[in-house]
């Protein structure tokens, strides 16, 4: 199998159709792959706010859809829902806002978070409505299971997968490591 990625590379690398936060000339990048609904995820998303504010331009973050639609009812239209925010550019606003109303997730809380965010609400429920986005969510999806996503979330520092806890400290350690790396690299580029 060569040409195969190794186990536990992000696959493909982050690219323009991703949503990014951070200056592509972070040391750093981190992407999570995230259910709306699930409730791990939703305890990573605090984390994930700390750390950007802890690394500022250090780090980039991406998020890549995985609903795990077996076990979360709601979370391929929520998925769904954020990229119909984000065609109006507001899709970290709704990320977070469905982060932060987990509880919210069927249709008519989508749409009460249209309005909230200031959303052309008749574009957005009939783009949800329509299903517009289901075929970027499975990019993403398909994209977790060419990375060996199993489970939601699933964090990825620099292409490789963290399979260690995603508790703050963790987290915190590997991206350290990361950087200290990538300062070692550039500084052998240097000499």
């Amino acid at each position: 199998m060569s040409g195969a990625p190794s186990r536990g590379t992000l696959t493909p690398p982050v690219g323009k159709h991703d949503h990014v936060q951070g200056p592509s000339t972070a040391i750093v990048t981190l992407v999570e792959y995230g259910d709306y609904q699930c409730p791990f995820c939703g305890n990573t998303h605090p984390i994930i706010k700390k750390l950007q504010k802890h690394y500022g331009d250090q780090l980039r973050f991406v998020f890549r859809n995985f609903p795990q639609v077996r076990v979360h009812a709601y979370a391929q239209r929520a998925a769904e829902a954020a990229e119909a925010a984000g065609s109006q550019g507001k899709f970290w606003e709704m990320h977070d806002y469905l982060y932060e109303h987990q509880e919210a997730l069927d249709v008519e809380n989508l749409a009460r978070a249209a309005g909230v965010l200031g959303l052309d609400r008749v574009k957005f429920n009939r783009e949800v409505a329509e299903r517009v986005y289901a075929d970027r969510v499975q990019r993403d999806i398909q994209s977790g299971i060419d990375s060996e996503v199993g489970g939601t979330p699933t964090i990825f520092i620099n292409g490789v997968r963290n399979d260690d806890d995603d508790d703050f400290e963790t987290v915190k350690t590997r991206i350290d490591e990361a950087i200290q790396l990538g300062n070692a690299s550039k500084g052998k580029r240097r000499s």
